[in-house]
């Protein structure tokens, strides 16, 4: 029963908004590398989410 299913992407959409944000502070910060790689971190989780809802997306359309 889908009622009581858990979104898969909720935590990974939270983990992507505060690596997004971490890497603002770290810009205005002026340190350039970590925000850099927190960007990386974030397009990969990302690419995780949009895996998740398209594999969702199929799964609704059968």
């Amino acid at each position: 029963m889908p009622f009581f299913k858990r979104d898969p992407t909720k935590k990974l959409k939270k983990a992507y908004g505060q690596k997004l944000e971490a890497a603002m502070h770290a810009m205005h910060r002026g340190d350039i590398r970590e925000n850099a790689k927190l960007v990386v971190e974030a397009e990969a989780i990302k690419v995780e989410i949009d895996a998740l809802e398209a594999a969702a997306n199929d799964k609704g359309s059968e």
